[in-house]
């Protein structure tokens, strides 16, 4: 069995490798439209790599990032304490079954507690099997009814 890839929080000088964790995200979810197409200028996205509130994890297999993770740590109000959003996981097809989604989330474990959060929670949609098993192994979980709502069109 190969060892499971190395993984980093992505740093403010890192925007190549958050580039390439994108390329990694529009394979794994299909969706080259949402994470290639229109991609942030540099400037953008190392401001995003270097503000507090939001952590990105890429798993390397040597030099090629093959998984990782972008979550968002949000401040509460009815207590000083945060909770961390894990809003995009996926590892590539030719290393998944390996452990490295639990250990990707393990990193963020370590990561969400020194950026001052108390739990992680993540969303996972009816019939992606894979990622509501590995999300039910390591924690608790809670049906819930997710809605957006377009901010470009009023209510009628």
């Amino acid at each position: 069995m190969t060892a499971i890839p190395t993984t980093l929080v992505l740093q403010s000088t890192d925007v190549k490798s958050l580039r390439e964790l994108l390329g990694v995200f529009a394979e794994a979810f299909e969706d080259h439209a949402s994470y290639v197409a229109r991609q942030p200028e540099d400037a953008y996205l190392g401001a995003l790599l270097a503000n507090p509130l939001f952590v990105a994890i890429a798993a390397f297999d040597g030099p090629r990032i093959v998984g990782g993770l972008a979550g968002y740590v949000l401040p509460k109000f009815e207590q000083p304490r945060r909770e961390c959003y894990l809003y995009d996981l996926a590892v590539l097809d030719s290393h998944r079954r390996r452990g490295l989604a639990t250990a990707l989330i393990e990193h963020l474990k370590r990561e969400a507690a020194a950026r001052g959060a108390y739990v992680i929670f993540v969303q996972a949609d009816l019939g992606d099997d894979p990622a509501i098993a590995l999300y039910s192994r390591l924690g608790v979980r809670e049906d819930v009814l997710h809605f957006d709502i377009d901010v470009a069109d009023p209510p009628a």
